[in-house]
């Protein structure tokens, strides 16, 4: 068994050539966490929706960390199957078409935040998510993903946020009264939403609502809100407290 290391506080170990499993940090002690069995998890089928200039830090986390640790098949669905661009540049080429998304073959639909969604260019994907929300498959929203959620009335009896209540507001959906003011990712009888800079919640509340939370992704969690620790009053400064070049 190798071991790995992602920043100086945080020891892995390393099972296979993809993946590395957090171990332990400063804090406690050390401790190996076993990679998932087969037994412990079914394959989930995830499709992702993108559309031009889409926000591709919103999904990355749930996507790969759902296929990288617990084995999900997850597919990228743009409008007519057509190659799309980031906000950050990353050409993707999706595995389908929006149109040719067949339900039966789906656990979890994903709605990936980005500019297009308040434009008249945003594809109509009403009904696709109403009918997975007929059918009971998750459905999970971030930035103006949960635009879609809302226009599509999936959010009018559910706890749920956004980037802002504003940003739904304009729509007159009737879920205003649900709408929580909060940072990070809601989840609500299948139905999870967040705003654009909380992936990482994003990512937990629908592995939570896919019936994981094992001790693997709760080291992982920790991982990532380690960074949020450091003192509001040395940010800009490097490790030896000089303060960086703007």
């Amino acid at each position: 068994m190798s071991l790995c290391s992602l920043t100086p506080q945080v020891l892995l170990t390393k099972t296979d050539d993809r993946v590395c499993y957090p171990l332990a940090y400063e804090e406690k002690p050390l401790k190996y966490l076993s990679m998932p069995s087969e037994k412990d998890t079914l394959m989930t089928r995830a499709i992702t929706i993108l559309t031009e200039n889409f926000s591709d830090w919103e999904t990355a986390l749930i996507n790969s960390t759902g296929r990288g640790y617990y084995g999900f098949d997850t597919r990228f669905a743009t409008s007519g199957g057509t190659q799309v661009t980031s906000s950050g540049g990353m050409i993707v080429t999706p595995h389908l078409a929006i149109e040719a998304i067949q339900l039966d073959e789906l656990d979890l639909l994903i709605i990936c935040g980005g500019t297009v969604w308040q434009t008249d260019q945003a594809p109509n994907i009403t009904d696709l998510v109403i009918a997975a929300h007929e059918r009971n498959i998750i459905l999970a929203g971030i930035c103006d993903g949960t635009r879609v959620l809302a226009q599509s009335g999936v959010l009018d009896n559910l706890r749920h946020t956004s980037n802002s209540a504003e940003n739904l507001s304009k729509l007159n959906y009737g879920g205003a009264a649900y709408y929580q003011d909060a940072p990070y990712a809601v989840a609500d009888k299948r139905v999870i939403t967040a705003p654009g800079t909380a992936p990482v919640s994003f990512m937990a509340e629908i592995l939570y609502t896919l019936g994981i939370g094992d001790e693997n992704l709760k080291a992982y969690l920790a991982m990532h809100a380690a960074e949020h620790r450091r003192p509001a009053w040395i940010l800009g400064t490097s490790v030896v407290g000089v303060r960086l070049k703007r």
